[in-house]
């Protein structure tokens, strides 16, 4: 199974999360959160098809010298960074070069916050459904720490809704999550972007244009 692109496979998702609705998963008012930039056009799809406002969550994922894809870790706002400490251990990481690259993260998550929502307050997600939408899942670090952020801003029910995830995380995060809806759990998994045929990376103004295409909504909802 392989995605198109990014948009087909947010309505591939979005079919699964009507159901979730219908089967009454989804209670109360419901707010779509993308984690930028890849998450960005699925979860268009997904709050389309929803009828849900749209709005960002900046997680930056921590990743190891010389394989910036593999995550050691994220953050996410100005909550204390996860860090996976068995992998800091495997790659002999001194904590002067960790600390680096969590102060080099946080600042590029300001730096998107402020693009991204141009001065809007982050909309109140106490006693709503909040649907947390990536492109993919591989170690899960990232998605990990957008939940935890979430969950502290108490939500009636919190979903992870992901295209394609690695068996293993996807399993794990059901821990953090009310409900994980997953596309496909590939036998084989190496990286998310093997699963789409168009994986190229998005820029700031094309998440923007996204954002500002959203039926005109405000993310406040």
């Amino acid at each position: 199974m392989r995605y198109e692109d990014r948009a087909q496979a947010g309505r591939e998702l979005a079919r699964r999360l009507r159901e979730t609705r219908e089967r009454g998963g989804l209670p109360g008012g419901t707010v779509v959160l993308a984690l930028p930039r890849g998450g960005v056009p699925v979860a268009a799809e997904v709050a389309r098809a929803l009828d849900a406002p749209l709005d960002v969550l900046i997680v930056r994922k921590i990743g190891a010298p010389q394989h910036e894809e593999y995550a050691i870790g994220a953050l996410a706002g100005d909550d204390p960074p996860y860090v996976d400490e068995s992998a800091v251990a495997a790659l002999r990481l001194a904590p002067e070069e960790l600390d680096a690259r969590v102060a080099a993260e946080r600042a590029e998550a300001r730096r998107r916050e402020e693009c991204y929502r141009r001065g809007r307050p982050a909309p109140d997600l106490t006693g709503r459904s909040v649907v947390v939408v990536d492109d993919g899942l591989a170690t899960g670090a990232t998605a990990r720490v957008a939940l935890r952020h979430v969950r502290g801003a108490r939500p009636r029910r919190l979903v992870l809704a992901v295209p394609v995830g690695e068996a293993g995380a996807v399993a794990a995060l059901g821990e953090e999550a009310d409900e994980v809806v997953c596309g496909y759990r590939p036998p084989r998994f190496m990286a998310v972007g093997e699963w789409y045929d168009d994986f190229r990376q998005l820029t700031d103004a094309e998440v923007l244009d996204v954002l500002d295409d959203r039926d005109g909504r405000s993310p406040g909802g």
